[in-house]
């Protein structure tokens, strides 16, 4: 997040450069004026002089010229009610427009440098992002410990692991920022974990998160350990599964993505603003100020929401949320109209063609913010629903081969490499049939965890069904995939499943096909697919790069 401080000054610096336009803003809108027929209706050029008056007043108290806004909303209210009689001006009404034209001229003049009523932007409080946290792991057997240590580090998990417990208090005073794993028993003593950590809880404002280790139940036990910071109680032998999800829910070691926002107005003055406030919440922002360009930048930037302008010339607000709502991919994209229109009649026309919100300028920066940020929040969650995989919460089958689709055509367009895998676990009815559905569900889950927590968060991966998953590697060539997927595939057979005190382990094949050699999604998917069944008949357990076809084959590009 942008230092408010730095960030005031950038509004301030906005501000500045638009009082520095008005002169030629105010220019073009006398040009106008000068421009319509005294003895006819003109319905053009009269439109192009409420466009422009209609700028002013969304803009001018939005940069701190709150007297501007008043006095051009007098005007434009004045060209509203022309407008309804579309007749030509009678000598009356033209030395009434006159009249306020001169105001609006000597308003400008009183604008400087200094704003009446500089813009204030009030940062709304976020917490910052937490760094991964460690875990120290304090276990009585030191075998069990360090197969603790060698299971979460696959997992991309910083352990620490202790048998001698003055090393271990020493540790928590350099890193009080941990997760603990803490052994009940410890050397025999039925409850000395606990009281050890009652003691490192002593003093501190905030408790250390632990998780209790034990093969005890008892209620009296399970008090202790509550009273002593507990979070989590879990009994031996441990599951790795089910540790892993009570950690990634404590603590994500993975940065949420940036929301995306795509802002469309012909005031680039606007545009600059939105994207100055917005981009101090760490907010993503592409501006078009030419609605007719829009298409480029919707496709490949793939935004979170839009922000819209109702009056921009060649094409307004109104039609062009009617064409991206008739795009597919973006039906549900959330759009929000941004505009000095005070009609509410006309407020609820505007939503009733596709809009989902309505913020009238001018804007309070805390107030958009909030805005947007909610309605990009609603619009993440009701998504989630229809994109993503109730077990896993990866990409479903349609999502991953629309994002397919979506990648491919970017990366030829770009001339960049890309890399598509196939991942398929190994004799999967098998555990299943032996060790239940529940048992098969957790091995599926841990795979997509490990897949999300090893890939960069660039990387898309989707379970493509079953026990089939798909993953996109951007920007990355097929041997770089191969080694990265190969090293996913060790660790992954290293894991230690459990099931009714059973212990065992789980494979997976893979294969990877290069874009480079395929010329569009289908066959890129198609190649994978063919390379993962070489895998498979290869002897499973084991990651395959394809080969590219044969000059003479229908695949190659």
């Amino acid at each position: 997040m942008t230092d408010p401080i730095d960030m005031q000054a950038k509004l301030k610096v906005l501000s500045d450069a638009y009082a520095a336009q008005l002169p030629e803003k105010i220019r073009q809108i006398e040009q106008a004026w000068e421009l319509l027929p005294r003895d006819t209706w003109d319905e053009e050029n009269f439109a192009t002089l409420h466009r422009m008056v209609h700028s002013l007043t969304g803009s001018g108290k939005t940069f701190g010229f709150a007297l501007l806004t008043d006095v051009a909303r007098n005007l434009e209210e004045y060209l509203k009610s022309l407008a309804l009689e579309k007749i030509a001006l009678n000598e009356q009404q033209h030395n009434k427009l006159q009249v306020l034209m001169r105001e609006l001229h000597q308003v400008t003049l009183h604008c400087n440098s200094v704003a009446d009523d500089n813009p204030q932007l009030v940062v709304p409080a976020s917490g910052e992002a937490a760094s991964p946290k460690r875990i120290f792991v304090v276990e009585g057997n030191h075998e069990q410990a360090e197969e603790l240590k060698v299971q979460l580090s696959y997992f991309g998990y910083d352990v620490g692991a202790f048998n001698n417990l003055a090393d271990f208090r020493l540790a928590m005073q350099a890193n009080p920022d941990v997760v603990v794993l803490m052994d009940v028993t410890l050397s025999g003593s039925s409850q000395e974990g606990i009281e050890l950590m009652k003691e490192i809880q002593q003093g501190r404002d905030i408790p250390v998160p632990v998780f209790f280790l034990t093969a005890r139940d008892e209620l009296a036990i399970r008090l202790e350990a509550v009273r002593a910071g507990g979070i989590a109680y879990l009994s031996k032998p441990i599951n790795i599964g089910n540790l892993i999800d009570k950690l990634d829910t404590l603590t994500s070691t993975l940065p949420s993505a940036p929301y995306r926002v795509l802002v469309v107005d012909d005031s680039e003055s606007i545009t600059s603003y939105c994207a100055t406030v917005l981009e101090q919440t760490g907010m993503v922002v592409k501006v078009v100020n030419n609605p007719l360009d829009v298409m480029s930048p919707l496709l490949e930037f793939t935004p979170d929401l839009i922000l819209l302008d109702i009056y921009m010339p060649g094409c307004n607000g109104l039609e062009l949320a009617k064409v991206i709502r008739q795009l597919d991919a973006f039906i549900s994209i959330p759009i929000v109209f941004l505009s000095a229109e005070s009609d509410l009649d006309k407020q609820l026309f505007a939503m009733g063609l596709g809009a989902d919100d309505f913020l009238t300028k001018p804007i309070q920066p805390q107030h958009m913010i909030s805005a947007v940020t909610s309605r990009i929040q609603r619009s993440l969650v009701l998504r989630s629903f229809m994109v993503r995989d109730s077990l896993t919460g990866l990409l479903n089958h349609t999502a991953i081969k629309d994002q397919l689709d979506r990648e491919v055509a970017q990366t030829k367009r770009r001339g960049m490499p890309l890399a598509f895998a196939m991942v398929d676990i190994d004799h999967f009815k098998h555990v299943n049939d032996t060790y239940g559905h529940p048992a098969g569900d957790r091995v599926i889950k841990s795979l997509s965890r490990l897949l999300k927590q090893r890939l960069r968060e660039t990387d898309m991966v989707g379970r493509y069904g079953g026990e089939e998953f798909a993953v996109i590697l951007s920007n990355t060539n097929g041997e770089t995939a191969q080694k990265v997927l190969d090293a996913i595939r060790h660790d992954f057979s290293q894991l230690r499943h459990m099931a009714d005190g059973k212990e065992f382990s789980a494979t997976f094949s893979c294969g990877i096909a290069d874009v480079s050699f395929f010329g569009d999604s289908t066959k890129l998917c198609d190649a994978a697919d063919r390379v993962l069944y070489k895998a498979k008949h290869a002897g499973r357990n084991r990651v395959l790069l394809g080969d590219a076809p044969a000059v003479s084959g229908t695949d190659f590009v």
